[in-house]
């Protein structure tokens, strides 16, 4: 009996505080999210999905360290160095938002930070979609 009380004040207190809150996206899912939820025209889905792809596998809570000690963070891995804050990291914070919030179920605030980068520097600014998606992509308006 004690050992179920313990399991699930666990899980009460990681649904509280967003521990395990991991999404892995189908293409699909994600497409249809971007262009009915975001606005994005189908040409930006398309890309969109691919820079995810490449860069997280479609996983709300993926992270990558860099060579230089900043970390990627989210599905679109936005960079801790110009784009959000972390602890113990001095950052630009151009999104202004926090790092973890670039890693929810919600990607709301990821979106709005990527298309903030997206802006600034175009799909080049993510080296998976140079790698992955520059010599063209999957068209994903079945999806849409």
């Amino acid at each position: 009996m004690k050992q179920i009380a313990i399991i699930v004040t666990i899980a009460i207190a990681c649904g509280l505080f967003g521990f395990g809150e991991t999404k892995t996206f189908s293409e699909c899912e994600l497409a249809k999210l971007l262009h009915r939820t975001y606005n994005f025209d189908k040409n930006k889905v398309n890309n969109f999905v691919c820079l995810a792809q490449a860069e997280s596998s479609l996983t709300t809570s993926k992270t990558h360290k860099n060579s230089n000690g900043s970390t990627d963070y989210g599905l679109f891995q936005i960079n801790n160095k110009y784009w959000c804050s972390s602890a113990g990291f001095a950052s630009g914070n151009d999104c202004k938002v926090s790092c973890a919030d670039l890693m929810t179920n919600d990607i709301t605030k990821a979106v709005n930070c990527a298309n903030k980068v997206f802006a600034r520097h175009g799909y080049n600014a993510w080296y998976g979609w140079k790698s992955k998606c520059s010599k063209g992509v999957k068209d994903l308006s079945y999806c849409m």
